[in-house]
């Protein structure tokens, strides 16, 4: 999987590769080349006495280094841009397959684990992209031209290379094997610790009201230690290999010097050549230690390409039709056809058997007791989940066949949890429609009930609200959500449990300002109040998933039990 992200992503930038290979391939010629110079200046001028000689050698290997210098600088820098390139479109194409997800794909990953796979899985893989840029063309050059520079002065000691260099490897490999599952482990953990401290700093609120802080500390330092331990075997893993690595680099190095030495007093060997092949060595295993400092990256850039990949190569049940309608041709009108939905591996559904039908303009209630499927049944509007069985049309159109850019633009949701991004009131209300004037903000706040506390707040339209709009209160972020909805000037507006927060007099009016202002507009509105839906021209009741009643106020209270008891269960209460 990793091979195949590189590519794909690396591909687009084909000339800076291109330059990259190029630098790299100079500044390795210009290294291996300038220990045989050294070599010169040492036999031919500085056993001959030749001082003209070595400040011409001098010279040219003056320039070579600058040379190789500036030859390595331009092809990191090169590297540094592709990589950098390539992390910023996979972060992108992650971004935007996420957001194409259903509630289903979300659930199934997770938010902790979608941040950890675009944050840092791509940091891994675009450091390792970045790292083998510069070093996997370096290394087999050094290695490789380091091996036949050194057979070019002294073959007789060739063997040494032969010993030193498969040992390298071994002691290398065994270490980077044992690596591997560690590295799968870490990122796993590393999610693990990332979910924790979202649900804490989400449910923040929840945790200091139960007096959990020291029993969520306690949660978070298990998830903290956990990682603790595999970074632990990592690091003691990862320090093993470059003591390893000197200690085979000096063994040969004594080595040379001991069997060239001998070689040098019996006049079979130059000192300059014996210097040269020292310098060779080090090359040579500078390069297999190089390779093996990528073979290190490799394993964890794999796990964490494996995980970016398992995002992409993901499929998200709401799939695009292959040749989607484009024009609703009954805008507001809103069919449930014996309609079902299970979610994967539930052993019943959540809904059964649901029909009935919205025409525009009306307002249709949903009502019923908790896990009843509410909110289920409409998150079945806007295509948040598709149906197992029977059909939801919008429009005049099953949802299923329609494109869900055009069905999302027919609908405003404002749901049970109502969400604000960090910005300003504007901001917010435009995230629907991002032409809409101020007027049409402050009329949409009108209808929400909202206009008195924008009004009153600093900045009014330009008033800061925090992520997750929480600096106003439930009552005015539920008003706010409504107000976006309404900007957003759809054909169905969805009100799931949205008049919660709201006293009984705010929830009058409002519901009072939506049917005067937008008559045209279809309405469903979940409720718990049962104050909320009386004026409904249709109120659906639901028990256990299933259908115990479809009317008006008055004939439920007539035809059905369930109904009956739940407007005498909160007339009771209220009297």
């Amino acid at each position: 999987m990793l091979g195949k992200l590189l590519v794909r992503y690396l591909s687009r930038y084909r000339w800076l590769l291109v330059a990259i290979l190029v630098f790299q391939a100079a500044s390795a010629i210009a290294t291996l080349y300038l220990p045989r110079l050294n070599a010169d200046i040492i036999n031919l001028g500085v056993a001959r006495g030749d001082t003209g000689f070595i400040w011409t050698q001098g010279g040219l290997m003056l320039v070579i280094s600058l040379g190789q210098i500036v030859a390595s600088v331009i092809a990191t820098y090169f590297a540094a841009r592709a990589a950098m390139a390539a992390g910023r479109d996979i972060r992108l194409d992650v971004f935007e397959r996420v957001s194409g997800f259903s509630e289903r794909e979300l659930s199934h990953f997770g938010a902790g684990s979608l941040i950890t796979r675009n944050t840092n899985d791509v940091q891994q893989v675009q450091m390792l992209a970045m790292m083998g840029a510069t070093m996997l063309v370096s290394a087999p050059l050094l290695a490789i031209g380091g091996i036949v520079m050194a057979l070019q002065q002294d073959v007789g000691l060739s063997w040494l290379i032969a010993v030193a260099v498969p040992t390298l490897l071994v002691a290398a490999g065994l270490i980077i094997a044992r690596m591997v599952p560690l590295f799968r482990s870490y990122q796993t953990k590393l999610d693990g610790v990332n979910r924790v401290m979202r649900e804490q700093l989400t449910g923040v609120r929840v945790v200091r009201a139960f007096v959990r802080e020291r029993i969520e500390e306690e949660r978070f330092r298990e998830a903290n230690t956990d990682i603790l331990v595999v970074g632990r075997k990592v690091g003691s893993l990862f320090v093993l290999l470059f003591p390893l690595a000197m200690l085979v680099l000096n063994v040969t190095v004594v080595g040379v010097i001991w069997f060239g030495g001998i070689q040098v007093d019996a006049g079979g060997v130059e000192i300059g050549t014996l210097f040269a092949f020292i310098q060779y060595v080090a090359q040579i295993l500078g390069g297999v230690l190089m390779a093996s400092f990528m073979t290190v990256m490799i394993p964890r850039a794999a796990v964490s390409a494996e995980r970016i990949g398992e995002v992409l190569d993901s499929r998200s049940t709401l799939e695009r039709p292959a040749d989607p309608v484009e024009r609703l041709p009954e805008p507001g009108a809103i069919v449930f056809d014996d309609v079902a939905f299970a979610y994967p591996g539930a052993e019943s559904p959540v809904v059964s058997g649901i029909s009935f039908a919205a025409r525009p303009g009306e307002t249709v209630a949903i009502v019923g007791s908790t896990g009843a499927g509410k909110t289920t049944l409409v998150s079945l509007i806007p295509r948040l989940f598709d149906v197992t069985s029977g059909a939801v049309r919008v429009g005049g159109v099953d949802v299923r066949e329609a494109d869900l850019d055009v069905l999302w633009k027919s609908i405003g949701l404002v749901p049970q949890r109502p969400f604000l991004f960090s910005g300003t009131v504007a901001s917010n209300l435009r995230f629907g429609r991002e032409d809409a004037t101020d007027d049409e903000l402050w009329h949409a706040l009108e209808i929400a009930q909202g206009r008195d506390f924008v009004e009153a707040m600093e900045g009014r339209l330009e008033g800061r609200i925090a992520q997750g709009g929480t600096n106003v209160s439930g009552g005015q972020r539920q008003r706010l959500a409504i107000a976006r909805a309404i900007v957003h000037r759809p054909a169905v507006l969805v009100f799931d449990d949205s008049f919660s927060a709201l006293d009984l007099s705010t929830d009058a009016r409002l519901r009072q300002a939506l049917w005067k202002e937008l008559p045209e507009v279809t309405k469903i509105v979940v409720a718990q109040r049962v104050s909320t839906i009386t004026g409904a021209d249709r109120i659906v009741v639901l028990e256990d998933g299933r259908m115990a009643g479809l009317g008006t106020h008055d004939e439920l209270l007539a035809t059905s039990a369930t109904y009956r008891e739940i407007v005498e269960s909160q007339l009771g209460v209220e009297a």
